[in-house]
């Protein structure tokens, strides 16, 4: 059963779009992220306009984030304080992230510049995220485990000036960090249509040490704050969010997600892991074999807006 999408302007399969919507809600109850990286990535692959795809996978990450904080809001382990820094900073990286995507639109190159950022962004994340995970494998089946790193350890970030106190997370640090990491996170989000979830996650428990207990719901209080954002940007500046496609996807995605949470309680941390790594690093394989193989059609028509047009 085909459905117009009115954004998009092309009718696409309903039963496909809530199979996508639910397979990557699956995905994300498997590896505990928003699965924005995959889904704007699969919705460009199956035709529809990157901006639209970009858009409207904005949208449905503040749906899924919406729900996942409800849970956490509950069990209040959510840094209140430490995610208004993130998400204030996050407001200004997706206000420049969806400034340089209406310029590349406008250009003519979003396609491209989308296309060479997820390969070189997925492939070093999927690559990294694939190493570690198999370094842990061998170090467990040789007996070794790595001692686990303490919200209470330092390194050269508690160091800097300008520092605050969360208490929520039992922190004093430098707000310097926390000011770009939720600018970068936003910035990103933006312009690639992901959350950014599977990058702050590691990113707090890391490098600012916030205790992990905390990360997952403060991440999605930022996450909902400049997804919202950038979605009532991407609308109100390129006109490409398409309500029909993201009400599909959303209604998919709360289905899929519920499986996939069962069936990542059986798993492994490392195997987890490791399988992410390796469904990163596909996606952006994929999107460097479109930028080498000869398209079957190499020539388009396109039009563009402008003055008196």
């Amino acid at each position: 059963m085909d459905v117009y999408l009115p954004i998009a302007e092309i009718p696409m399969n309903l039963f496909l779009l809530l199979a996508m919507g639910g397979a990557v809600g699956f995905i994300s109850g498997l590896f505990g992220v928003g699965g924005g990286f995959l889904l704007t990535p699969l919705l460009i692959f199956s035709g529809i306009p990157a901006a639209v795809a970009v858009a409207t996978v904005s949208s449905q990450i503040v749906a899924s984030s919406a729900s996942g904080a409800a849970a956490y809001i509950r069990r209040q382990a959510i840094d209140f304080k430490l995610a208004g820094f993130l998400t204030f900073s996050g407001l200004f990286g997706s206000a420049a992230g969806v400034w340089l995507f209406s310029i590349l639109r406008q250009l003519g190159q979003l396609d491209l510049m989308l296309a060479l950022a997820y390969v070189v962004f997925l492939g070093t994340v999927g690559a990294l995220m694939l190493q570690e995970a198999v370094r842990s494998m061998i170090a467990i089946r040789r007996g070794k485990r790595e001692a686990p790193r303490r919200p209470g350890q330092h390194n050269w970030v508690h160091g800097l000036p300008l520092k605050v106190r969360f208490r929520r997370s039992r922190l004093y640090i430098s707000a310097l960090p926390i000011v770009a990491l939720g600018a970068a996170i936003g910035f990103l989000g933006a312009i690639l249509g992901i959350g950014g979830g599977f990058l702050m996650v590691p990113a707090l428990i890391y490098l600012l040490r916030v205790p992990t207990a905390m990360v997952v719901g403060t991440t999605l209080m930022q996450t909902i704050g400049t997804m919202a954002f950038a979605t009532i940007m991407h609308a109100g500046t390129n006109y490409s969010v398409d309500a029909v496609l993201g009400l599909a996807l959303m209604v998919g995605g709360v289905i899929g997600a519920q499986f996939g949470a069962r069936v990542g309680q059986r798993l492994r941390g490392e195997t987890l892991r490791a399988l992410l790594g390796l469904l990163v690093l596909s996606v952006g394989v994929r999107f460097a074999v479109n930028l080498i193989v000869t398209p079957s059609e190499p020539y388009s028509l396109t039009t563009f807006g402008g003055a008196g047009l």
